[in-house]
């Protein structure tokens, strides 16, 4: 009675190690897989998933730098980056300028000072599309002047002045 005790307690025990060692090579794999297609993403073989899961971290898609075959092209694709994420977020474009070679710029950059107005909730929401999306932008830059308070002086939107910088590679 004793032998088969101890018997079907160590295959219990048995089966016990084998079941947790199949659900670790299981998460171990799918683990794996992660990494996989993030590393394909960062390497540019992939997109993103549309649509991911909740929390779930994707890299932006595109390129880093700034796409043109001149640097006008580049210079003006910056621009257009720059005011659709301004109106992305409901703001109203006032003007834009284009530094393409100032005593500023450093070596490769592009950059461009562009004055606009927007609501204050949407001001963080339109300087973290810049910085986080493709191609990488910086806000060197940013002055943000308040609205005034008297009736009929203003909407009640900031009026932000704001430089961005890109990097671009060159004519390939």
């Amino acid at each position: 009675m004793l032998a088969a005790a101890i018997y079907v307690g160590l295959v219990a025990a048995l089966l016990f190690v084998i079941v947790t060692s199949i659900v670790d090579v299981v998460g171990q794999r799918g683990e794996v897989a992660e990494a996989s297609a993030m590393l394909e993403q960062i390497e540019g073989r992939r997109p993103a998933a549309p649509g991911g899961a909740a929390g779930d971290v994707t890299m932006p898609t595109g390129s880093a730098y700034l796409e043109g075959a001149t640097v006008t092209v580049a210079g003006a694709a910056l621009l257009q980056r720059v005011a659709g994420a301004v109106a992305k977020f409901g703001g109203n474009v006032l003007s834009t300028q284009l530094d393409l070679q100032g005593s500023q710029t450093r070596a490769g950059f592009l950059s461009t000072i562009a004055s606009f107005e927007i609501d204050q909730p949407k001001l963080q929401q339109l300087l973290y599309d810049l910085e986080a999306g493709m191609p990488f932008l910086f806000v060197d830059q940013l002055v943000v002047q308040t609205p005034l308070t008297e009736a009929g002086s203003g909407n009640g939107r900031l009026r932000v002045l704001i430089e961005v910088s890109g990097q671009w590679r060159g004519s390939k």
